[in-house]
């Protein structure tokens, strides 16, 4: 809980330079985030907070707190509410003290941080959807059991130990041969990790801007300064758990209020392509709030035309639940709008898919890839297909679709569409009374320009495409599904076609999935 006694920064400085945190934290690396720099034109640098032995920063505070605390507090044990980082660090600086820890999670918490409590000896209680409802629950048991509550972010010895990572950041700037810093960004959630950045960042290097970075549905700290006074939001986006919390710290918003210069707001699909670049320069995978900062910079730098400029991100957490990384993968692209989404409208009638093919190979900007290409056979006179295409830059979907209108096919841009991007793309399909003579294949074709061409030249023009499924997984082959409609007479001539073809095949005809969902 904040001190009753209001701290300056002078006092919060003089506490961050006598933090307790290395007894369990480590000295983490500030690295060079190359291959975004050169991107950005901008000299990006990563503050590894991810390496910390908990895969968090928030270790740091929670061995701080914990340090200061009596002998007889420790002996009748902690208790914390956390989303998962502060309850392992809590957790694990427990049990160096020897204290018992009594730690109470929401029960959307990624198993991979509930599992890593418990492995550092933490007694886990699920309650609640988010932090605000674990924080209440906590506090009774804070109260009925006579234990110290460990706050996660609203407390001045957390703040001070969160603190020393600013204190690291500008001592190994000299290391880099780097003189000036022009910003530092850091995710909030409840504002313990700005606070203490701000405080040490601002009594040392003033000039340093620090910008606080939150997610468009969890955005309690912006609404707050906005506001004048702190604000609970109703509900908070779940995406990025580190950060997902309803209601500021009283002492968080105050310090924030003084010493933090901007905030910035960012969306999944811009946190997903975040994940991607870190992983690109650094072959590592951080979780959602620790990919935050990396989004943020990236939005700034496209806002303010920033050239020649020094920013670093604190990517404060690696807790990755690993069946998450399908959502990260499929959105990723979409975040950097390296890839458009659109559903055309083409006539149902012979070669207006191969026409549709053309058009896409012809597009402006040279040849495009074929992301993602979803049909089903619904009506006699059009088709409707989704489809994903590889795109050279940020706002190039619009002219896309307009192009295609151009060329007869009508179209509408999905990029930005979020039920198009979580639910539709895997929908397309069902049954269809209009597939008689269905025979469904599977192929694996090479991920190269002219395959699918070479696919449909071959054809016989009596013979119709009625459902064709596939997705890019980022493999040097593409796996497709694909129904055609083939009268029985010609069965011959359709294996003459596949051999012609030379593309590894599996008819699928008789699956009992086919059956159920798909055959007419």
């Amino acid at each position: 809980m904040p001190s009753t006694k209001r701290l300056s920064p002078a006092d919060y400085l003089k506490k961050i330079l006598t933090a307790r945190v290395y007894d369990v934290a480590t000295e983490t690396a500030l690295e060079p985030a190359r291959a975004l720099s050169l991107r950005l034109h901008n000299t990006v640098l990563l503050k590894r907070e991810d390496q910390q032995p908990v895969f968090s920063f928030k270790l740091r505070g929670a061995y701080n707190k914990m340090a200061h605390l009596t002998p007889a507090q420790l002996k009748k044990g902690v208790i914390c509410a956390s989303a998962g980082n502060h309850a392992q660090g809590v957790a694990m600086s427990a049990r160096k003290l020897g204290s018992r820890a009594v730690v109470v999670m929401p029960t959307t918490t990624p198993q991979l941080k509930i599992d890593a409590v418990r492995g550092f000896g933490g007694e886990v209680v699920l309650h609640g959807d988010s932090y605000s409802d674990a924080y209440q629950h906590a506090a009774k048991l804070e109260k009925k059991e006579g234990l110290t509550f460990v706050h996660p972010f609203d407390d001045p010895d957390v703040i001070a130990g969160q603190g020393t990572i600013a204190m690291e950041i500008l001592r190994q700037l000299q290391g880099l041969g780097i003189q000036h810093l022009d910003a530092v960004f850091v995710a909030i959630g409840g504002g313990g990790l700005i606070s203490g950045v701000a405080n040490y960042i601002k009594a040392v290097r003033p000039e340093t801007k620090v910008i606080g970075v939150q997610m468009t549905d969890s955005d309690a700290m912006a609404r707050s300064i906005a506001a004048g006074k702190r604000v609970t939001l109703d509900d908070v986006g779940l995406f990025s758990d580190g950060t997902a919390v309803k209601l500021v710290g009283e002492e968080t918003f105050r310090i924030a209020r003084g010493l933090v210069d901007d905030y910035v707001l960012v969306d999944t699909d811009a946190v997903c392509a975040a994940i991607k670049d870190v992983f690109v320069d650094t072959r590592s995978i951080v979780e959602p709030a620790g990919a935050l900062a990396v989004a943020a910079i990236k939005q700034y730098v496209a806002t303010h035309k920033t050239r020649g400029e020094t920013y670093a991100a604190i990517l404060c957490g690696a807790n990755m639940n690993f069946d998450r990384l399908r959502f990260v993968a499929e959105r990723a692209e979409v975040g950097e709008e390296r890839e458009a989404l659109f559903a055309v409208t083409i006539p149902e009638e012979r070669g207006s898919f191969r026409r549709f093919c053309e058009v896409v190979g012809q597009l402006p900007g040279g040849p495009r890839n074929v992301t993602e290409f979803n049909y089903r056979i619904s009506d006699s006179a059009q088709a409707h297909v989704f489809v994903g295409l590889t795109t050279h830059g940020k706002g190039e979907s619009a002219k896309l679709a307009t192009r295609f209108v151009r060329s007869g096919f009508e179209a509408i841009d999905l990029t930005h569409d979020e039920l198009a991007k979580e639910h539709v793309r895997h929908m397309v399909g069902g049954r269809s009374a209009l597939a008689r003579d269905e025979r469904l294949l599977r192929f694996t074709f090479p991920e190269r320009p002219g395959a699918l061409l070479k696919f449909l030249s071959l054809m016989k023009p009596n013979w119709n495409i009625s459902l064709f499924h596939y997705r890019n997984q980022g493999a040097d082959y593409g796996r497709i599904l694909v129904g055609m409609q083939v009268p029985a007479t010609e069965a011959k001539a359709f294996g003459k076609f596949l051999d012609q073809l030379d593309y590894p095949w599996v008819e699928e005809t008789a699956n009992p999935v086919y059956r159920l969902f798909l055959q007419a």
